[in-house]
C-alpha cells in the first residue's frame, strides 16, 4: 500500500480528496493514493476541516493528532496521524471502505 506509510510516531497517508461529494466517505484506493469524498466545498479551509474530522472519526484518533503536511490547497494531500499504528489505520480504513 503506497498510500500508507508507517513512521516512528504514527502514520502518513497519501490522499486524493474529492470535495462537494454527495456524502463524506473513504472511497477506496487508487494508484498511489486513498480516495476520500467530502461534502464540504474547497473554500476557506472547510474541506480540510471536514477531512480532519472524518479521519479522526474513522481512525479513532483525536483531531489534534491529525495534521495536513502537504497539499493544503490541492486535492492531493499528505496527512500525518500521530499515535496510530499502520495495522490499526489499515484495518479502520478498510472497514470504512466496505461501508
Amino acid at each position: 500500500m503506497s498510500w500508507l506509510q508507517s513512521t516512528s510516531d504514527g502514520v502518513v497517508l497519501r490522499l486524493r480528496v474529492v470535495p462537494r461529494a454527495s456524502r463524506d466517505a473513504v472511497a477506496g484506493a487508487m494508484e498511489d493514493a486513498l480516495k476520500v469524498r467530502l461534502q464540504a466545498p474547497p473554500v476557506e479551509g472547510k474541506a480540510n476541516k471536514a477531512l480532519v474530522k472524518l479521519l479522526a472519526k474513522t481512525l479513532g484518533a483525536p483531531a489534534r493528532d491529525i495534521t495536513i503536511t502537504a497539499g493544503e490547497t490541492g486535492r492531493n494531500k499528505r496527512v500525518r496521524v500521530l499515535g496510530v499504528s499502520a495495522g490499526h489505520a489499515l484495518q479502520k480504513l478498510e472497514q470504512a471502505m466496505a461501508r
